[in-house]
């Protein structure tokens, strides 16, 4: 596993990272990724700490250390213990860096349970599991092609789209863009595929059904960063998330970019291309990732809501209290729904097993609406209390100011300087462009929101389930007839009780 000196000499390597026109000399280093880098280090750290490492590691089989959700689980035990380990790392950024290492290992892990699912590539397959969990890798992902020419087929938009351009002998040549990289400056690998949603049509579009692992120094691969909230930051006490916990954005561009064939998982195939999520499990796992550390993150939306509605001295009012259980109710539905996810998990050929579908999906589901149900919470029982705040820290400096704010910024039974350290916290999380980028992160990590439902309904039909739900309303309706019951016990003597 990477130590964190390990994980931050391992950005300095040569990628071509851009930001403000400028080409970043060291990712690790630049003003614009260091904080968030650190905040990633700090991840490894937990990794090789004596007060952690029984907690987030284990051995494979093949005898090395890696952290719990980088390798297959074997029962239900195993899937709890993988969800408190990505529980603690969560807490280390308080559920806001979502696209942490384990995110990808929902997948990466999956290489291992089934790499002939990735014929003739299953070698690759097991090479980049062992990888992986040997160093605890950081890859990220691009599923998604740009946002122009969607309404056209993928053949008419070659300029734009990631396709092969050349076949050699050592491997593929690609060209085009894919989006949205999140993390990409500071991630070790870029995983790069389709959606489940795309749709390319055979005889004409397998030059876009690729799905292959990248490092982030190849030649000629351009990533194209968002602005640094981290960057803009003004101080950890004005910007207290935003300055360390900015998962940078990126579009990737494949400028002609060389993908050896010992990288390939999957070539030319789109049925294996649209396919292999489903079947690879990693729609089972990932869930796992995602809905623990949005429960995390729910802690701390609890406790930040319940400590500013005290310093506004409103939490004891009976309103504002029902609006905080509509968020603890989401706190604890997050929470129950990781446990149903590791509960009476669906076993796989290889004796591995995953999270069953139908809780993965309702995981999926309420997780993306989870941030549209708070927002409007916050807005109407806290009014305008979070934009009374100070400019920035150097107003508590100014001696001219000084007495003015320790007397009118004060809350209920606490000293200015705390409330505003409080509200600053609460605007950053949630007022920010960092909080609306987070918002908007929450909406749409699982994907399209349509799909999100579509994928929960086709499963509820293929697996049976919703046949069981309309088995039940014909038992019901099979007790009765026009003339009375049907089964008999309930009793009925033809007279209708309810004439004139």
């Amino acid at each position: 596993m990477m130590t964190p000196e390990e994980y931050l000499a391992s950005l300095n390597d040569g990628r071509e990272v851009y930001i403000y026109g400028q080409k970043v000399a060291d990712v690790s280093r630049h003003p614009a990724f260091r904080n968030s880098a650190y905040s990633m280090s700090r991840l490894y750290e937990a990794l090789h700490h004596p007060d952690s490492q029984e907690l987030m590691t284990d051995i494979d089989p093949e005898g090395y250390r890696t952290h719990r959700y980088f390798m297959p689980s074997r029962s239900c035990e195993d899937l709890l213990k993988a969800r408190d380990a990505i529980a603690h790392w969560s807490r280390l950024t308080y559920g806001f860096m979502g696209r942490t290492p384990d995110y990808k290992a929902g997948f990466t892990a999956t290489l291992k349970s089934d790499p002939h699912l990735y014929a003739p590539f299953h070698d690759n397959a097991l090479n980049w599991y062992r990888q992986s969990a040997r160093k605890v890798l950081f890859l990220n992902h691009v599923l998604v092609n740009p946002p122009a020419g969607r309404a056209r087929a993928a053949s008419e938009m070659r300029d734009l789209y990631l396709h092969v351009e050349k076949e050699t002998d050592a491997g593929i040549i690609v060209r085009g863009a894919k989006m949205v990289a999140t993390s990409a400056a500071i991630s070790n690998a870029t995983f790069v595929a389709q959606n489940s949603a795309a749709q390319y049509q055979p005889g004409g579009e397998e030059d876009f059904a690729l799905c292959f692992i990248l490092p982030m120094n190849a030649p000629n691969l351009k990533i194209i960063c968002r602005r640094s909230y981290e960057a803009s930051a003004l101080s950890p006490f004005d910007n207290p998330l935003s300055s360390r916990f900015d998962e940078n954005d990126s579009v990737l561009i494949f400028d002609g970019v060389f993908v050896p064939w010992e990288n390939v998982l999957i070539y030319r195939d789109i049925e294996r291309a649209r396919s292999f999520y489903s079947a690879s499990g990693f729609l089972n796992r990932y869930p796992l990732q995602s809905g623990t550390r949005l429960a995390v993150k729910m802690d701390f939306i609890c406790g930040l809501l319940a400590k500013v509605l005290e310093s506004n001295g409103s939490d004891g009012f009976r309103g504002v209290r029902t609006r905080l259980a509509d968020i603890v109710a989401l706190r604890n539905l997050m929470w129950s729904l990781t446990e149903s996810l590791c509960h009476n998990p669906e076993p796989r050929h290889d004796g591995s097993v995953v999270p069953r579908l139908e809780a993965a999906s309702t995981v999926r589901y309420f997780g993306t609406q989870m941030m549209s149900q708070l927002k409007p919470v916050f807005n109407t029982i806290l009014g305008g209390s979070p934009i009374m705040q100070v400019s920035s820290w150097l107003d508590l400096a100014n001696p001219e100011l000084k007495e003015l704010i320790g007397c009118y910024f004060q809350g209920t039974d606490q000293e200015a300087v705390d409330r505003l350290k409080l509200i600053k916290l609460l605007w950053d999380a949630l007022g920010s462009e960092f909080g609306g980028r987070h918002e908007l992160y929450e909406h749409n990590y699982a994907g399209n929101n349509e799909q999100v439902r579509l994928d929960m309904l086709r499963h509820c039909e293929s697996s049976g389930v919703l046949e069981q739900c309309r088995a039940l309303v014909d038992d019901c309706m099979a007790d009765y007839t026009p003339d009375g019951w049907a089964r008999p016990g309930w009793q009925f003597d033809g007279a209708c009780r309810d004439r004139v």
